[in-house]
């Protein structure tokens, strides 16, 4: 019996069963994560608003396991050992024919002082920290900005920073005390999103005018300290921070024979796969050939899990791998109200104004997407 083992079970892990399922009923999957459940990044950014709960973000995978006949390890993994045909975890070694790693990456927290802001992707504590925070400031001073790995400049995730501003300018407004606050956005990049394409760039641009959001951009960020930040371009004040650091690769990525990127994450093919043999990877722990603007999103690693679990399949059936991935750039800029829909490939790219419509397609498609695991 062919055997396969996974490890994450973030977007690109649970893609990487749901293929394989549809093309092998009967091969063992082995999943490799520490708990076993779901956290819809997407849902964060209305957390701070109270639009969501901790229901709609946690999404239990029990049942969804058992459907799959998937046998869940809860476990860190620590390394790999045998050219990658032994996962290495704190609860003891797993076999495997084929592996596919879908852990996803890790936020660089060189920074000095960056334990003086919140970084609202690390989950759902993190996005409760912002509600709490929000809820008990009378006035002050919101900055909130994102950077990206030096060495790797598409290892970052902007575009919910974005998402968190425009929503608590909108959720300010809804409470009649946005003029008690200063929102501040910065970044490194003088052009920001603009892997979301240079019309993207204007517009958001635009928002930020219209909401009397002012900006520091263009300028390394040198640190973070209590109530401030410094850059190379000057320094101002911060009651609170929401910032997204660059992301790199998981620690026992050292702890193998695998091929990193210069910015530290594990470098793949067309076909996703990595330098060990029957080794593949999806998502953000990956380093893929293509645009420099290819995202770091949830689309885009389900887009790359179902090629590296068709193609460990293919190799396991002594076939050559040849399924790749599309490489295209799918979002809605939520604004807690409205939203932007902003599309963008290697033809082409399109853009959707600032919609109320687009707010509840975002939220439906969270719906949908989610049904197939709950």
């Amino acid at each position: 019996m062919k055997k396969i083992t996974i490890i994450g079970s973030g977007f690109a892990g649970l893609t990487a069963v749901r293929t394989i399922r549809k093309q092998d009923k009967h091969c063992q999957i082995n999943l490799i994560s520490p708990k076993a459940e779901l956290i819809y990044m997407p849902s964060l950014i209305w957390l701070p608003s109270a639009a969501v709960d901790k229901r709609d973000i946690i999404v239990p995978l029990n049942n969804f396991f058992k459907r799959m006949n998937v046998a869940h390890i809860a476990s860190q993994v620590i390394g790999l050992e045998n050219g990658g045909r032994t996962v290495l975890s704190e609860m003891g070694n797993f076999e495997n024919d084929a592996l596919i790693i879908a852990s996803g990456g890790r936020f660089i927290k060189k920074l000095p002082g960056i334990q003086n802001s919140i970084i609202p992707c690390e989950g759902l504590t993190a996005a409760q920290a912002i509600r709490t925070r929000l809820k008990t400031m009378n006035s002050g001073n919101i900055a909130i900005g994102f950077s990206s790995n030096p060495k790797e400049s598409s290892a970052m995730r902007g575009g919910p920073m974005f998402e968190f501003l425009f929503g608590i300018d909108t959720q300010l407004r809804q409470q009649g005390r946005r003029d008690k606050f200063n929102l501040i956005f910065f970044t490194p990049a003088k052009n920001p999103g603009i892997r979301l394409g240079e019309k993207a760039v204007k517009k958001l641009l635009s928002q930020m005018q219209k909401r009397n959001i002012k900006t520091h951009l263009g300028h390394k960020i040198k640190s973070f300290e209590d109530g401030k930040i410094i850059t190379e371009g000057g320094e101002f004040n911060a009651d609170l921070i929401l910032f997204m650091p660059g992301m790199t690769g998981n620690k026992w990525f050292q702890n193998t024979n695998l091929v990193l990127s210069e910015g530290g994450l594990l470098k793949a093919d067309k076909y996703c796969q990595t330098s060990l043999k029957n080794v593949f990877v999806a998502g953000d722990s990956g380093s893929f050939p293509g645009p420099e603007w290819m995202p770091k999103q949830a689309h885009m690693a389900d887009l790359q899990a179902q090629a590296a679990a068709k193609n460990a399949l293919d190799i396991l059936d002594n076939k050559p791998p040849s399924h790749t991935f599309k490489i295209e750039l799918r979002c809605i800029v939520d604004s807690n109200n409205k939203g932007i829909y902003i599309s963008r490939n290697i033809k082409n790219s399109f853009m959707l104004p600032n919609l109320r419509f687009m707010h509840w397609a975002k939220k439906m498609f969270g719906w949908w997407y989610l049904r197939q695991y709950r």
